[in-house]
């Protein structure tokens, strides 16, 4: 029997999964440009406004789904990808903002701009060449600290003031769309960028027992209580986060994987002990199924309740374990994985996945209610049918769809 991960009827059905997902979201787009959060049903929510973050996963999801020939995913994705063109560019100060009359600038939306706008080009929808050029200007101009190698988290909305905070989160995907843009372009600055914020992420996390440090002050001071009393944030929240660690994980074998670098080994060696790690402290900790949210510097549970995203990054940081050593150890973490998601946490009546369960494994909606994007679930469809490098939408042009 073959593992699952390689197997060509579970492909088969991985397929057909990101078919699925792409018929529940095709409700997001905003006929002024953008995208919306979803509700239960797919709806779009009416209290919330067109975001930039919703509308650049929208714009990276059915961009790949234009790619894979899904009839309808390229309009999807051009509409989504006009909010960035249109509402929430500041044609005024330059960037993004988080949503139409909202302030301030985040690493961690034009992180996501990066990743939309190479998506874009790789599914070639108009305009998205300009939109990637003015990301990549204002990204290197405004958020990335050549000094320190790292990204700086948050500016106000003129870019005149930088807030004092520092965030591995952000940095993290910065580091997805770092990879993803020297996939589509070529230009592989970006893959020494993506690397020095690795380095950094790997000597911290190893530093505190591969548990990742992710708050700091504005020279890099490490704020282990941060957010103590909001220990439940959906982006910053207190302690460990599980999922990070699992994102990580397989974030550092893409870079492993990815050409000219020079450190492949240490990579690999981290990023399994990341996993090790995230596994260990997070994986039915507490005698139900599924993975905490977060833990203290212990190891202990802090927040219990299981989201989504951290389900879906378990099951691609494992597809990509598997794939980079063969052992049938990271293969049984799969299946496994993709076994509770089908159980607990798959909507099978109303479609995608549920957003956040508590720790009995029911729906809640205290940190994300409804089903906001496709852009976790839908991913976990892809990372056992490609391989590690090129990064996902190159990848999936490549080796799914045949190339342009």
């Amino acid at each position: 029997m073959s593992a699952w991960p390689t197997s060509p009827a579970h492909h088969r059905w991985l397929d057909q999964h990101s078919r699925d997902l792409l018929a529940f979201g095709r409700r997001t787009p905003d006929p002024g440009g953008g995208a919306r959060w979803l509700g239960d049903r797919g709806e779009p929510e009416p209290d919330r406004p067109v975001s930039a973050l919703i509308s650049c996963r929208m714009t990276h999801v059915y961009g790949i789904g234009a790619l894979l020939g899904v009839p309808g995913a390229g309009r999807i994705a051009a509409q989504a990808m006009a909010g960035l063109t249109g509402r929430l560019r500041d044609t005024e100060h330059g960037g993004w903002f988080s949503a139409e009359g909202t302030g301030g600038k985040s690493c961690y939306d034009h992180a996501f701009v990066l990743l939309a706008a190479s998506t874009a080009v790789q599914a070639g929808l108009p305009g998205a060449d300009d939109l990637l050029a003015e990301a990549t200007k204002t990204f290197l101009e405004r958020f990335w600290d050549e000094e320190a190698g790292l990204c700086v988290d948050t500016w106000d909305t003129a870019f005149t003031t930088l807030d004092d905070y520092r965030g591995v989160n952000a940095n993290m995907h910065a580091v997805e769309a770092m990879l993803s843009v020297a996939s589509v372009t070529g230009d592989r600055t970006w893959i020494g960028r993506a690397q020095r914020i690795c380095r950094f992420v790997v000597a911290t996390a190893e530093a505190h027992q591969w548990r990742i440090p992710e708050h700091y002050g504005p020279g890099w001071q490490p704020l282990p209580e941060y957010h103590h009393d909001r220990p439940d944030d959906p982006f910053k929240p207190y302690g460990a986060t599980i999922g990070h660690g699992l994102e990580w994980s397989r974030l550092l074998l893409h870079l492993a994987s990815a050409p000219t670098v020079g450190e492949p080994a240490g990579l690999a060696t981290a990023a399994r002990e990341l996993f090790a790690r995230a596994v260990t402290d997070g994986w039915a900790v507490d005698g139900q199924p599924g993975f905490v949210y977060t833990t203290d510097w212990t190891g202990r549970p802090v927040v219990r309740d299981r989201m989504h995203w951290v389900a879906a990054e378990g099951i691609n940081a494992a597809a990509a374990l598997y794939a980079y050593t063969g052992e049938a150890g990271y293969a049984d973490r799969y299946r496994t994985w993709w076994d509770y998601v089908d159980e607990y946490v798959m909507d099978h009546e109303h479609g995608s996945w549920f957003h956040q369960l508590d720790a009995a494994n029911r729906p809640t909606a205290t940190v994300w209610p409804g089903k906001a994007d496709l852009y976790h679930a839908f991913q976990a469809t892809l990372g056992a049918r490609v391989p590690l490098w090129p990064m996902l939408a190159t990848a999936a042009d490549e080796h799914l769809a045949g190339g342009r």
